[in-house]
Order: structure tokens, then C-alpha cells, then sequence
């Protein structure tokens, strides 16, 4: 395949590169830096909230991937990320491209019926406006229905570690392990985004990934 990844310098973003190049992708990163974030890419420079310089970038691809995080404060904060998301399905549409798929967040997973984890006194203070602002994104998503766009939250915990290769696929919920913790490395989230773009087996949806 080929698929232009946005906020491909990040956590998430560098190492979706990274597995995509291992399994013979064609990528071309996208971020503000223009940085490459891995050996095998092209690399190029532009704004993702430009969405005529993304459209132009994306086009002759097969799908968008985008890895961006919220930025700024509070309710700008919300309201610059679902614009910025707005952004990249006008680029898609643009670009003659129906497949998007998109790192979102885990604070709007399901921990009981109509329970969300970013409501639970447990979830971490500093980390609520980003949950917000990718909840926000999440509900803009779900009204598009032209795209098939796939929203990838990671479990509630998601750092750099080692692939495995093996992981659970969940919906709504938060999945737990047998410990009772809700985990993932970046590097088999990773894995499991690019097997997800590969397949296309869950259109306008959101899904999680967790061992």
C-alpha cells in the first residue's frame, strides 16, 4: 500500500512508519519538522490543519493515516483539535481517497455501560483535556459517511516497549488483562493499526486494541 501518515514524528506515528516499512508500505510522513522518523520513507513538511497542501500530498495514495495529538488548553484545545480533524477528511475527500484511519484516544472508551473511563476519579488530571479533545473527535468522525475511516483508541496504557505481535481487538469497551490492567506497547498498537489499515475489516468504527 501506499498512505501518507500525518504526526509521523510522535510516539505513535514513528513507529506506525516503522512497521509499515517493514512490511514493504510506501510511506510518506508528514509533520511540521519534515523529519524522517525512520529509514525507508519520504518525508516532506506541511501543516495538517492546510488541508489543500495535504490533499495535494496525499493524492495517488491509497489512504491517509493520521497520528496527531491535541495542543493548547481547555476548550481551545477541543476546539482546535476537532477543526484540525475536519482538516484531514477535507484533505482526504480532496485527494480521491475513501480509506482514513485515525489514532484517537482512550479516555472515551466504556468501563461499564454509558460509563466512559475519563469520567472515573481515577483518570489522571492532566491528561483530561486530551481525552476531551479526542472524544470531540471521535463524535465528529461518527457523523462522517462518506470516508471509510477507522478511530483506533489505545488501551489506558500505551508506552514504548516490545512487538509481540499479539494483541486483543475490542469496540466501545475498555479491554483488561487478566490483571486487570488495560495496556499495550506502541510498538504492537503500531502493528495493530497497520493490520487494520491492511484489511479494512472495521469501516466507520471505533475500535481498541490491548493485549
Amino acid at each position: 500500500m501506499k498512505f501518507v501518515l500525518l504526526g509521523a514524528t510522535g510516539m505513535i506515528g514513528s513507529r506506525i512508519a516503522a512497521e509499515a516499512v517493514d512490511r514493504g508500505h510506501q510511506v510518506t510522513c508528514v509533520s511540521r519538522s519534515g523529519r524522517a522518523p525512520v529509514p525507508g520513507v519520504t518525508a516532506t513538511a506541511a501543516d495538517a490543519a492546510d488541508s489543500g497542501r495535504i490533499a495535494e500530498l496525499a493524492a495517488g495514495h491509497d489512504a491517509v493515516v493520521s497520528a496527531l495529538a491535541p495542543s493548547g488548553d481547555g476548550g481551545e484545545q477541543r476546539e482546535r483539535f476537532v477543526a484540525l480533524n475536519r482538516a484531514v477528511v477535507d484533505a482526504t475527500r480532496a485527494a480521491g481517497i475513501s480509506r482514513l484511519l485515525v489514532v484517537g484516544g482512550a479516555g472515551s472508551l466504556l468501563v461499564a455501560p454509558g460509563e466512559e473511563l475519563v469520567v472515573q476519579p481515577v483518570f489522571p488530571a492532566d491528561l483530561l483535556g486530551v481525552a476531551l479533545a479526542h472524544r470531540d473527535a471521535l463524535a465528529f468522525y461518527r457523523t462522517v459517511e462518506d470516508l471509510e475511516w477507522t478511530n483506533v483508541s489505545p488501551p489506558a496504557e500505551i508506552a514504548p516497549g516490545t512487538r509481540t505481535g499479539n494483541f486483543r481487538v475490542g469496540g466501545d469497551e475498555l479491554l483488561v488483562d487478566t490483571e486487570g490492567r488495560s495496556r499495550i506497547s506502541a510498538e504492537d498498537y503500531a502493528a495493530a493499526c497497520v493490520e487494520e489499515l491492511e484489511s479494512n475489516a472495521h469501516p466507520r468504527s471505533r475500535i481498541t486494541f490491548a493485549y
